[in-house]
């Protein structure tokens, strides 16, 4: 196999925080894409990783045009733009290959999505039982840690403090070698049973990759490259009001929300919560963010956040209200993820807010 020259010097690796439940429809693509910008407003040089197949993270970030004028540069050697195009020497005979980012801000990079990924996942579920055995350790190594180096290559070229990692929502190969590259997880949540289901699989799950992980290391004790921790140490929780309905009593929704501290608690932690504990009493929730409905389609159209929409992209009256609004609730969310994960920002915010 050959080995890239890209991958020497690989030295302290970049912190990752990967946003995953493996219920859907929880607002998760919008929360990494908006965190992103806001931390990079508040000095933070960021790396976006969109590892969902879907690559609905990748269209938040970039326009039509500009994927076309990717799809026409595959097959050549300079195009390693997206994380698939960087892994796919694997599945022949090379070796992985350095993303080539793409900047949407001085302080914020994309490593872009490819709908090709899914075809990964039957390598990695091949690699991962011969990790485990006392063969060669070292193509099963490269392969089920293929994602994190692509991501450290990327994150050290741009001179990043942290990655923030995009996921589908499910259970399988793919998502266990993303968690398997993170230091840490934020789990977005809706207000309904099936976030708390989402919540009683995922906990589980997550204990069962760290301890296989960790028993993998052990059976490699002096690799060839540099590898993951998996430390996948649950951050806490987001509660997003996408899925809240206008028509859905109030009540229902409060039987699902005051439920949800005692089941992360639980699931997550192998602790309980105090009982009747509230989530804006709770430690472990981050936030509650609004829905901003009316905010979205605005800030689509103009391929930014919603809260950098101005009155020049039609935000008066109400909206630039909540487009305010919106700005204090993400920057005090940024600012208390970058605070638990021990990357306090390091200068004020250089948004004009």
């Amino acid at each position: 196999m050959l080995h890239s020259p890209f991958l020497q010097g690989i030295e302290m690796s970049i912190l990752v925080i990967t946003f995953f439940n493996n219920k859907g429809g929880v607002g998760k693509t919008s929360l990494v894409y908006h965190l992103a910008w806001m931390m990079a407003l508040q000095g933070k040089r960021v790396v976006a990783c969109d590892l969902d197949p879907q690559a609905n993270l990748t269209a938040a970030f970039l326009s039509e045009d500009d994927l076309t004028a990717q799809e026409e540069e595959r097959g050549t050697i300079e195009a390693t733009h997206t994380i698939y195009q960087c892994i796919e020497p694997l599945t022949k005979v090379g070796d992985l290959l350095s993303p080539l980012l793409n900047e949407v801000h001085e302080n914020l990079a994309l490593i872009q999505g490819d709908i090709a990924l899914s075809g990964f996942e039957d390598q990695l579920s091949e690699q991962w039982p011969k990790a485990a055995d006392s063969g060669d350790h070292y193509r099963p190594f490269r392969v089920l840690t293929a994602f994190w180096q692509v991501m450290q290559l990327g994150a050290r070229s741009f001179e990043a403090d942290v990655i923030l990692v995009d996921v589908g929502p499910n259970l399988g190969a793919i998502n266990r070698s993303v968690l398997i590259a993170s230091d840490y997880l934020i789990v977005p949540l809706g207000a309904d049973l099936l976030s708390l289901q989402g919540l009683r699989n995922l906990g589980p799950t997550l204990i069962r990759w760290r301890q296989d992980w960790k028993t993998r290391l052990g059976n490699w004790p002096k690799p060839d490259f540099e590898l993951p921790r998996g430390d996948m140490r649950p951050l806490g929780y987001v509660l997003q009001q996408h899925s809240v309905r206008l028509d859905r009593p109030v009540r229902a929704y409060d039987k699902w929300i005051n439920r949800i501290p005692e089941e992360y608690a639980s699931c997550l932690l192998d602790n309980e919560a105090a009982p009747g504990l509230k989530p804006e009493d709770d430690p472990n929730c981050l936030a509650t963010l609004k829905h901003y409905r009316s905010l979205v389609p605005m800030a689509q159209e103009r391929r930014k956040p919603i809260f950098e929409l101005t009155v020049a992209d039609g935000a008066i009256g109400s909206h630039h209200y909540a487009v305010r609004e919106a700005y204090q609730d993400f920057a005090t969310l940024g600012r208390k993820i970058l605070k638990r994960a021990g990357l306090e920002t390091s200068r004020p915010d250089s948004s004009k807010h």
